[in-house]
């Protein structure tokens, strides 16, 4: 099957954009990542920083991977049911292994888990106006359990929103001593976040896999549209995705990030932008290609989407170690994290730059297709990386 450069690019920045909130995942306290006054009132900078995050990236890559992710269970397809089958429990085992023993913020599990779902849907819908529909259906299901959650929970403000001192010392300590103290804590994080996929989460990245899909079918995010369409789209949704989230973003703050309309009410608006805004980074890209593809840099943000379950994967690694190992955790707010996020950037791309001009496949992607092609009874005596 022959690769989408186009849908490589805009893997590798929605890949690099994750990297803008998850920072403070590796950062920060696991409260920090929605709530800026984690520890009381913020200063003017964290709030600007934390607004600024939340109108521009705050969910929007992750939205935009997953498009993209639907987008590729769409076109590998022709490989069958089996090899899908097979290539997705192994992206679960791995999500498993990567939440447990190196990250609690792993998204590879939910994944592919609900891809596992997810496919069999979008091979048995034909109609590729069913399909989208029924991911718009979907995703707002999952906004709409976000607003009951809101209606039922406690006003007062949850150990996760609003840890006290002995908890911050508590994720310290098991966070930079690792161990079996930090396999435990995970373990407990992966047992609510997967009732949380669930109930709530799961709604909304089924949807977003099955538009995904829908807008490959139909070409859109191949390209198949005139750059002026996909210019005048980019435009009209940014536009708009940022006219629903500012009033919500004035008010978490003026609210001081209250729990019960910061952690529910307030974030639907945000949901609710997530898509749109997210095509219209998507439509950016693919309405400016031609000057895109022109620039060095191109290439190896291309090579970043290319070797993207490598490139996540090597994030946590460096963050890890820079903020576990080196003893850094809690160190830095969050302009101060920004500063180093372009440090990282420039990891994954002079790795994905190089690696791929003498192999084929990023090592993980070789590794995740060989367990696949294995586990598919498919495997072939000439599948390796080497070009």
């Amino acid at each position: 099957m022959q690769r989408n450069i186009t849908l490589d690019f805009i893997r590798g920045l929605a890949m690099l954009g994750i990297l803008l909130l998850n920072i403070s995942g590796f950062a920060l306290p696991g409260a920090a990542y929605l709530n800026p006054a984690w520890h009381g009132l913020p200063s003017a900078s964290d709030s600007w920083t934390w607004a600024l995050l939340d109108l521009f990236a705050q969910a929007k890559f992750l939205t935009l991977f997953a498009l993209l992710f639907g987008a590729g269970l769409q076109m590998l397809q022709p490989r069958g049911k089996r090899w899908l089958q097979s290539r997705l429990t192994w992206l679960v085992i791995l999500g498993f292994i990567h939440s447990v023993f190196f990250w609690e913020g792993d998204i590879l599990l939910d994944y592919g888990l609900i891809g596992l779902v997810t496919w069999r849907m979008i091979w048995d819908v034909p109609a590729t106006r069913s399909l989208l529909n029924t991911g718009v259906m979907l995703y707002l299901t999952g906004v709409a359990v976000l607003l009951v959650f809101g209606f039922i929970s406690s006003p007062h403000p949850v150990r996760t929103w609003l840890p006290g001192a002995a908890d911050l010392e508590y994720e310290a300590f098991w966070k930079v001593g690792g161990g079996w103290e930090a396999v435990q804590n995970r373990l407990d994080h992966l047992t609510s976040s997967l009732v949380s996929l669930g109930v709530q989460y799961g709604w909304q990245l089924a949807g977003l896999m099955m538009i995904g899909s829908a807008l490959t079918r139909n070409g859109w995010l191949l390209g198949a549209f005139s750059p002026q369409h996909y210019r005048r789209l980019a435009c009209g949704l940014i536009v708009l995705s940022c006219l629903i989230q500012i009033p919500a973003i004035f008010m978490q703050w003026k609210l001081h990030w209250a729990f019960r309309w910061s952690g529910f009410f307030l974030q639907a608006p945000r949901d609710l932008a997530a898509p749109l805004q997210s095509l219209g980074y998507a439509a950016l890209c693919l309405g400016f290609w031609s000057s895109l593809a022109r620039l060095k840099i191109t290439h190896a943000i291309c090579c970043v989407g290319r070797m993207a379950l490598t490139n996540y994967l090597l994030q946590t690694l460096i963050c890890t170690t820079i903020f576990y190992r080196f003893g850094w955790f809690m160190a830095f707010d969050r302009l101060q994290l920004l500063a180093i996020v372009p440090l990282i950037w420039g990891v994954n791309l002079a790795f994905s730059s190089v690696w791929l001009r003498y192999f084929r496949h990023g090592p993980m992607e070789w590794l995740w297709r060989k367990l696949t092609l294995l586990a598919a009874g498919q495997a072939r005596a000439t599948d390796h990386p080497v070009s």
